[in-house]
């Protein structure tokens, strides 16, 4: 692979109940355990950066393949929800819900669009077969 980016984010405290920054400084921010995990919560969680990053890419993806099909994806939204829980092995692992919106594009356009967004955007890449993403549009 050509890597064409790097971000480069450094965690520091105790791992949850800690600090995280970005090389460049744009990202900066304490992380805790949220209450429902048995934490202070109060802060910003690992779970709610990767909703937020996996929102903003796949977004873009949908951007992509809505353009190459000349659609107009004015004013659609995508909505990330990941959930944290014990696994049947006794680990834990993670969930993604992703609800995609298209306000200007009849619904199955739209699930087409999602569908195509989720072969092509690099989250839904790397998570592919590791967790279970479901896709809805709404």
């Amino acid at each position: 692979m050509d890597i064409l980016y790097t971000a480069v984010a450094h965690a520091t405290g105790d791992g949850r109940n800690g600090h995280i920054r970005s090389d460049d400084g744009l990202l900066e921010a304490d992380v805790r355990m949220p209450k429902e995990l048995g934490g202070p919560g109060g802060a910003t969680n690992p779970e709610q950066l990767f909703a937020a990053g996996y929102a903003a890419c796949f977004h873009s993806a949908l951007k992509l393949v809505a353009k190459q099909a000349t659609a107009n994806v004015d004013d659609s939204e995508v909505s990330a929800t990941v959930g944290i829980g014990p696994t049947p092995e006794g680990r834990f692992g993670i969930a993604v819900a992703l609800d995609v919106h298209i306000p200007n594009v009849d619904e199955a356009t739209e699930q087409h669009f999602a569908e195509a967004a989720h072969r092509v955007c690099p989250y839904s890449n790397a998570t592919r077969n590791n967790i279970d993403v479901k896709l809805s549009v709404v």
